[in-house]
């Protein structure tokens, strides 16, 4: 028998991990990551960007996540890294780069709690947050195409990063 949302046996579990997303704008894109950050039980999701708006288009997406997941909206995110580090934070920028290591070989070796970066929906993480993180891990990808939507990677690395937590 297929089980629905309210019949499933998954076990509500938190981890240390917060999500920090650099001008991420795009609505659909923001409600997705409500939504992923909700399903991997995450710390906090936060957004950084000086025109950050959570609004209906956003909700839309979000399937309500919003209401629960704990988020915030930062103007600067260079004060945000600079916070966690001063917090003991693990950074991990998700980025394609000369120094980034495929997420398939990246080996969780810290008890820190842990801060994935995301970058620009159009640019990446720049090169001033590559400067600063502890790690940077790629996606491995076998078609033409060199990137991926930031809510599909942020899935997959989530995936990845909380597989090893749990083990």
């Amino acid at each position: 028998m297929q089980l629905n949302h309210y019949n499933t046996n998954f076990k509500k579990q938190k981890h240390p991990i917060k999500v920090i997303c650099d001008n991420v704008s795009n609505a659909p894109n923001m409600g997705s990551l409500f939504r992923i950050a909700d399903a991997f039980g995450i710390e906090e999701l936060i957004f950084c960007g000086a025109d950050i708006q959570l609004g209906k288009r956003m909700t839309k997406s979000s399937r309500s996540t919003e209401k629960y997941v704990v988020h915030s909206i930062k103007k600067d995110i260079e004060n945000v890294i600079q916070d966690l580090k001063n917090n003991n934070y693990y950074l991990i920028a998700l980025e394609i780069s000369e120094n980034s290591q495929p997420l398939n070989e990246f080996k969780l070796q810290t008890n820190q709690p842990i801060a994935i970066i995301l970058g620009d929906e159009n640019f990446g993480v720049s090169d001033s947050i590559l400067k600063q993180v502890d790690a940077t891990v790629h996606i491995n990808m076998f078609g033409n195409n060199s990137s991926m939507n930031v809510v599909q990677a942020t899935s997959i690395a989530l995936y990845e990063l909380t597989k090893q937590l749990n083990f």
